[in-house]
């Protein structure tokens, strides 16, 4: 990363991370992104991820301190060397998937994801799903609470904690994961090349509804979801020499 000397900082609405978007420009100034060499984003993973999102068609790299919880995306917080740590910053391209959905007003709905796409069933049913991979079923019936279909670099958030596999950031793979599978019960879900094309239809939603989310972006009552990886958006994300992406998500399976 080349030295930076316009900074736009950019503060989630925690008090914690207004207060360091104040000190940080008191000190280093203020840009518009359109004029910054680099973003700054103070706050957590999902402020980390909107950041990523708006910045994306300026093309800008997104460098993040943690003032939020669990701060995976994020570097730690200092204010004293920011100017030397964001010249000597890695950076790391990240490809998201593009989601399509139609909803039972028969209305189409898109979105991208940076970790995942997941379905949820809305109701005390558990729901049933039908997943085709490249337009060939694969399952005819999944009965679950949800599934999801994750990038390497979501793959240690929701797809984690659903038992997924964490995924290398340099893998041209995608993780397709179950919630609480229920039918089949032993389910492990399946490692998908990154050209996959995963279609979910939902069966019985009348009496089954489900849920599709794209990064926190609901679409309810789903009949079906597309997902695949979409290669032609990048979003450059900056971190500090020697925890990069890659470093983390080796880090995050020993801990």
């Amino acid at each position: 990363m080349r030295p930076s000397n316009a900074i736009s900082f950019r503060a989630s609405d925690a008090r914690v991370a207004q207060e360091a978007q104040a000190e940080l420009t008191a000190r280093f100034g203020q840009s518009t992104p359109e004029e910054a060499d680099v973003i700054v984003a103070l706050g957590g993973d999902g402020f980390m991820l909107e950041t990523l999102k708006e910045m994306q068609p300026l093309e800008k790299p997104v460098y993040g301190m943690n003032r939020g919880t669990v701060g995976f995306l994020m570097n730690e917080y200092r204010d004293d060397d920011l100017p030397h740590r964001l010249a000597e910053a890695e950076e790391a391209v990240i490809h998201p998937l593009h989601m399509r959905a139609e909803d039972g007003a028969g209305d189409i709905h898109e979105g991208l994801a940076i970790n995942e796409v997941s379905l949820l069933r809305e109701g005390p049913q558990a729901a049933k799903l039908r997943i085709s991979i490249d337009g060939i079923p694969r399952m005819e019936e999944l009965v679950c609470d949800g599934a999801m279909l994750a990038t390497p670099a979501g793959s240690t958030a929701y797809n984690y904690s659903a038992h997924g596999p964490i995924l290398p950031i340099g893998s041209e793979v995608l993780a397709l994961t179950a919630v609480a599978p229920f039918r089949p019960r032993r389910w492990r879900g399946a490692l998908l090349p990154r050209s996959a094309k995963v279609r979910f239809d939902v069966l019985n939603s009348a009496k089954r509804p489900v849920m599709a989310d794209a990064d926190g972006k609901p679409v309810r009552n789903v009949m079906w979801v597309e997902v695949r990886s979409e290669p032609s958006v990048e979003h450059r994300i900056l971190f500090d020499p020697g925890h990069g992406l890659a470093e983390r998500l080796i880090r995050e399976q020993f801990v």
